[in-house]
């Protein structure tokens, strides 16, 4: 590599650095176990810190949730982001019952993890407002708040007057569809991209045929100029024009979107999964984070949040402006293409895959 280029990479990857810290220095803090946040009270009335994933959601869920649960009842609720998934931090809290969290907002994945042996039972099934979520994004310790995908997006001044990319197939193509490709370093959705791509059909994706997917990203690899892990990173990518197509969060498409950048993406064989609202089992003041929780379940509230949340209460839709409808995840017509991720599968066999898409990367 001669010193330009390596100058390019260099610059690119401080550009990167600094949008990722950008988008998250404001709103995270350091991970500490300090029960006392998780059970101080002012005012008589108990104190809520609840963990999200940070970003742009979590201000939205300060600005639409917290804030106003604060202001109808006195509960204070104090949003920490953390690092993705984070199971082992919870494992040592309730183990340790040091509660620096009283709720989490956690993957359908790591659910999985954690169940009843880390997660407190919420009894809210015959709530009149949180049974009508839809059935598929509950569990008896976790409530559905956001219904996310991964989507092809692609920028459309780089395919001007030519076929845009809509399937995985398509991605794969580098001869019918050339363009800078961003691919996620990391083996959730990457593994069942590769599958999609190589004709496997949606149904059979699951369980994953890992030797089949990695001969598949054998044939991705090199055509691949930028690897990127987080959201932010993604966004940054879309919107400087970086990459001419990748996979990512609707969040990130959307971003860019709305920041005037020309891009698109594609709704179909989109692959979701969805967020939840969780209480730590054993937490203190668990009956306020129920409060809480049937507070936001609540369909008008979580109209407020789309587009960049989409709801799991099919009785949101009718307070979401029809602009932003056919943007959102479970929109039928857009609910309709996608692949649901399969937790159960990640949950047995995470460890294997990521040791086999590390190794993978190296060679």
């Amino acid at each position: 590599m001669n010193d330009k280029n390596q100058a390019c990479n260099a610059s690119r990857r401080n550009a990167i650095k600094k949008t990722v810290a950008l988008a998250t220095t404001a709103i995270c803090a350091p991970f500490v176990i300090t029960p006392s946040r998780g059970i101080a009270k002012e005012r008589g009335q108990p104190r809520i810190v609840i963990r999200t994933p940070g970003g742009k959601g979590h201000l939205a869920y300060t600005e639409i949730l917290f804030k106003p649960f604060t202001q109808k009842t006195g509960i204070e609720m104090i949003g920490v982001s953390s690092k993705v998934e984070p199971t082992a931090e919870i494992k040592t809290m309730v183990d340790r019952k040091e509660y620096a969290w009283n709720m989490a907002i956690l993957s359908h994945r790591a659910i999985h993890f954690l169940d009843q042996t880390y997660l407190e039972p919420h009894n809210l099934e015959k709530d009149p407002v949180v049974s009508k979520i839809m059935p598929q994004f509950m569990t008896p310790y976790s409530i559905g708040i956001d219904v996310f995908s991964t989507v092809l997006a692609y920028r459309t001044d780089a395919f001007k007057g030519r076929p845009t990319p809509k399937t995985w197939k398509d991605f794969w193509d580098v001869k019918n569809f050339p363009g800078r490709r961003g691919l996620r370093k990391i083996p959730f959705d990457t593994i069942e991209e590769a599958l999609l791509a190589d004709g496997t059909l949606p149904s059979e994706v699951y369980p994953c045929d890992l030797n089949r997917a990695f001969r598949s990203l054998d044939r991705i690899k090199q055509h691949v100029s930028v690897w990127w892990q987080n959201a932010p990173e993604a966004e940054y990518l879309l919107k400087s024009g970086e990459v001419d197509l990748t996979p990512c969060f609707t969040i990130s498409a959307l971003s860019a979107i709305h920041a005037g950048k020309p891009v698109a993406f594609s709704w179909d064989q989109h692959i979701y999964g969805y967020d939840n609202w969780t209480i730590l089992k054993g937490t203190p003041n668990a009956d306020a984070c129920r409060e809480f929780i049937k507070f936001a379940s609540d369909p008008e509230r979580q109209a407020r949040l789309a587009p960049y949340v989409a709801p799991t209460q099919p009785d949101a839709l009718k307070y979401i402006d029809p602009k932003h409808i056919e943007l959102l995840s479970i929109y039928p017509d857009n609910f309709k293409k996608g692949l649901p991720s399969n937790p159960l599968y990640w949950m047995n066999h995470q460890d294997a895959a990521i040791e086999r898409f590390n190794q993978w990367m190296l060679s």
